[in-house]
């Protein structure tokens, strides 16, 4: 499951440090798909796209800190549970997607998707 920041986000950045797959990111902030990962290149997506793993990709908020679904595997193939909400000083900031409840195996292949293994 991917996880999203909700707007009760207090923008500490508490989080942002946490992540094994640098999927946090600051308010209004690009992002890449190579940050924090192993991907070069052209690489194709569990959303079905296919991007450039070093271009930059504008941010999924202005207003407070975010989480790239694409990159997020709840902290799977790293720790026991996530970071970010562990971190978190807001009780119920950071919670699953909606539109992005993925089973662990799915993660677990997206942790070695991201990191080459």
């Amino acid at each position: 499951m991917a996880l999203i920041i909700t707007d009760i986000c207090i923008n500490c950045g508490a989080c942002e440090p946490e992540c094994p797959n640098q999927a946090i990111y600051e308010p209004g902030s690009e992002w890449t798909m190579a940050e924090g990962t192993s991907l070069q290149g052209l690489v194709g997506l569990y959303n079905g796209s296919e991007v450039d793993a070093e271009d930059s990709q504008e941010a999924l908020s202005d207003e407070f800190y975010f989480i790239v679904p694409e990159k997020c595997t709840g902290c799977k193939g790293f720790h026991e549970e996530e970071q970010c909400v562990a971190f978190c000083p807001v009780d119920d900031c950071i919670l699953v997607h909606p539109d992005h409840d993925e089973p662990d195996e799915t993660l677990y292949a997206k942790q070695a998707f991201l990191h080459g293994e």
